[in-house]
């Protein structure tokens, strides 16, 4: 029997040796190969524009508090990479470095003088005076990830030191010199979990923890810890420990931002605090090494208690150790978990603007370009310009509703002269992700249409200028297979004979047809193709008075030009894409063509500043604290359904739609709805007063308002108004002095 047993036992172990060996050799081959053939995937990351501080700037120092905040800044001292002070009539901030498409910039302490609302100095630690600051831009989100993991993939030697040792100094002492499993630290693990009643060790070391990050399951078997251990030792075998270390820096699993796993301590870091790795304090680091343990357990926000107390015992470990002195210790125990804003992903933030990116880009893009290569994607969006433009379209559709059907409206903000979009909203609730307004809502456009009316006949100066004559009267247009046409204006009543420029401010329907018939619709339809609008398919006489659905982002893109002084270019979201080692590969330049009708465009505008001053839009005046000089036209369709404003500046344009999802009479207006959620975004924009450089083609006369007589500059009711030169009337104003001595006082050049 004892030799059957021997022989048995014997039988067992070759038969276990057999069996083994392959698997342990197909374990070595496969840990090996996967390691080394390992591809980490990155979503592509989505910035903000970088805001450029130099003196002169307008820029007040709340409104730069809001800049700093969105890039992850919090107040605090400004020793600290990460926080800001304000004080007096200044303001410091040690701001973060950051890699730009032109090379990285290390972070820096500024500090920023304000005279007013404006900069008025600025100073950095290596300056006494500087001519430019550039700011980090604020991250947007994450766009096209491959898989449910996000990372910040950071090389070994870009690590705070404190960070390399100190993980070492929690979860593997023994790194530098084991060969993947460590059997001492296995056995102190399990009495220093004995001794104190709990697990506060693990035995594992980061080689085993990184290969079941890697390869295997969560779950707890003796096989798959014999799994475990053979692919750490082969792990070991073939590659430096510093290519481990480094693959276990940016894999170990951090928690949840939304639908995405946090891996790696660098998108941890711009996670929990809003700050690259590199800038980590003592504290923050220990908090994010603790949470190594746990992530879910320790988490700092939904767990603050356990996470501190967690936090302050890597601390201890870290003192305990030599990594810190006494003062660093004592500093970072006493200190706050120092948390910054909520991660943008999970909170859905600007999602009608990303929506906007997203599409821009797969139209330049392949789909497999974009997946999980970490791209770094540079946009245009002005994030205080955007929460701004958020805040006013939520508030003022409340304020402003009337019924018990919800309104809905959209936003578009533009830089002018770049074509730059700097906000852009399609929901009045900001978090609510789904049918974007400012892009895919098509709504007829009203009166918003008729400028471009009276544009095209003022670029026929021969037969109209500003004052010249239109007949606002009942009038039946011709329409094959249909009934006669027969537009009303909106108060129903006819004005009779009124001065071009009045019927524009105005807005009178009937003047606008009789003039449209003149230039004609194939004109109109043409001149909307020149300036980036697709030519509408229906030619029904009606497109005069705005029968022509269009976006919002659509109707920004017909009044650039006019709001650039007479430069076209095509609208865009994206300034720059790099790929994750920092090569530009999509670069998206303006592009600026004049338009030819400049002297024309002039005169509109000229016509649309008066459409604010004395026409529909004039209760801007009092909505708007400080009118900088706004051109601007309202817009309503029929049955009220839907109501337009469009306003620029020298600095911005903008577009506001509202109305109702099912087109349904919402009892809206251009001048009464649309206008005042335009108002009050633009009171809270830093705004300068408009400087028009009127071409020189252009002479101003005195004009015996509103009829198309030369007057004095003394006459009651003259006005000054801008002429295509020759183009002036000939006629001349009773009040008009004879005297040949004073014959010229009805001229005037600016």
């Amino acid at each position: 029997m004892r030799r059957f047993l021997w022989l048995l036992a014997l039988f067992a172990l070759g038969l276990g040796l057999g069996l083994a060996g392959p698997w342990i050799g197909w374990l070595d081959r496969e840990a090996g190969q996967r390691f080394g053939d390992r591809q980490w995937t990155q979503a592509s990351r989505v910035y903000a524009r970088p805001l450029e501080l130099y003196p002169g700037l307008a820029m007040s120092a709340q409104r730069l508090e809001r800049e700093l905040e969105a890039i992850g800044l919090s107040a605090g001292d400004p020793a600290s990479v990460g926080r800001y002070r304000r004080q007096g009539d200044g303001l410091e901030a040690h701001v973060p470095g950051f890699v730009f498409g032109d090379g990285r910039q290390a972070a820096q302490r500024v500090r920023v003088r304000f005279s007013g609302s404006a900069i008025a100095g600025l100073e950095t630690a290596t300056e006494t005076e500087t001519a430019l600051v550039r700011l980090p831009p604020a991250e947007l989100g994450s766009l096209l990830p491959l898989d449910d993991r996000d990372r910040t993939l950071v090389a070994l030697a870009e690590f705070p030191p404190l960070l390399v040792t100190g993980i070492q100094a929690v979860e593997d002492r023994q790194f530098a010199h084991h060969h993947g499993v460590d059997p001492r630290g296995l056995l102190r693990a399990a009495w220093t979990n004995l001794r104190r009643g709990e697990v506060v060790q693990g035995g594992s070391t980061i080689t085993q923890q990184l290969v079941k990050n890697l390869f295997l399951t969560p779950e707890r078997s003796l096989l798959r810890k014999l799994n475990e251990a053979v692919m750490a030792i082969s792990l070991e075998r073939r590659f430096s420990k510093a290519d481990i270390l480094e693959a276990y820096l940016n894999e170990v699993y951090l928690g949840q931002d939304g639908g995405r796993a946090i891996h790696g301590f660098g998108r941890a870091a711009e996670h929990y605090f809003g700050l690259p790795v590199q800038a980590l304090g003592v504290e923050q680091i220990a908090l994010l090494v603790g949470m190594v343990r746990g992530a879910s357990w320790y988490h700092p926000r939904r767990n603050p208690e356990r996470a501190r107390e967690r936090r302050d015992r890597v601390i201890d470990m870290f003192y305990e150790t030599g990594l810190i002195d006494e003062g660093a210790w004592r500093r970072a125990r006493a200190s706050g978990l120092g948390l910054g804003l909520p991660s943008r992903n999970g909170a859905r933030r600007h999602d009608g603007f990303l929506d906007l990116v997203a599409r821009q880009l797969r139209r330049d893009y392949r789909d497999s370009d974009l997946r999980g290569t970490g791209l770094r994607i540079f946009t245009t969006l002005d994030p205080v310009a955007q929460q701004e433009a958020e805040r006013a379209l939520a508030e003022g559709l409340t304020e402003l509703e009337r019924s018990s059907a919800e309104l809905q409206g959209a936003v578009v903000l533009v830089e002018p002269t770049s074509g730059e979009i700097r906000a852009l909203v399609g929901d009045r609730a900001p978090g609510r992700f789904g049918f974007n307004r400012a892009l895919d809502a098509r709504r007829p456009v009203g009166s918003v249409i008729k400028p471009f009316i009276y544009l095209l006949a003022l670029a026929q100066p021969d037969r109209w200028h500003l004052a010249s004559t239109l007949v606002d009267a009942p009038l039946s247009v011709a329409v094959a297979g249909q009934a006669p046409w027969r537009p009303d204006n909106i108060d129903q009543v006819s004005h009779g004979e009124v001065a071009l420029m009045d019927a524009l401010a105005r807005s009178f329907n009937q003047a606008t047809v009789a003039l449209g018939r003149e230039v004609g619709l194939p004109a109109l339809f043409g001149l909307l193709e020149q300036l980036g609008v697709a030519r509408p398919e229906q030619a029904h006489p009606s497109a005069f008075l705005g029968a022509i659905e269009l976006t919002p982002l659509q109707v920004a893109q017909l009044y650039q030009p006019l709001a650039a002084e007479g430069y076209s270019t095509p609208l865009r979201a994206i300034n720059q894409v790099l790929d994750r080692e920092g090569n530009e590969i999509g670069r998206y330049d303006r592009r600026l063509r004049p338009v030819r009708e400049r002297e024309a465009l002039a005169l509109l505008d000229f016509a649309l500043r008066h459409a604010v001053t004395d026409g529909t839009g004039r209760s801007l005046s009092w909505r708007l604290p400080e009118d900088p000089g706004v051109r601007g036209k309202t817009g309503t369709s029929n049955d009220r359904r839907d109501a337009w404003f469009v306003g620029y500046t020298d600095d911005w344009l903008g577009v506001v739609w509202t109305g109702r999802d099912d087109n349904a009479p919402a009892g809206v207006s251009g001048s009464a709805t649309a206008l005042p959620v335009w108002a009050e975004l633009f009171s809270r924009l830093p705004l300068r007063t408009v400087r028009r450089n009127w071409p020189e083609g252009l002479e101003w006369f005195w004009i015996d308002w509103p009829s198309p007589q030369l007057a004095a500059e003394n006459c009651p009711d003259a006005r000054a108004i801008p002429f295509v030169a020759g183009s002036q009337p000939t006629a001349r104003s009773p009040c008009l002095d004879p005297l040949p001595d004073e014959s010229r006082r009805w001229f005037r050049r600016r």
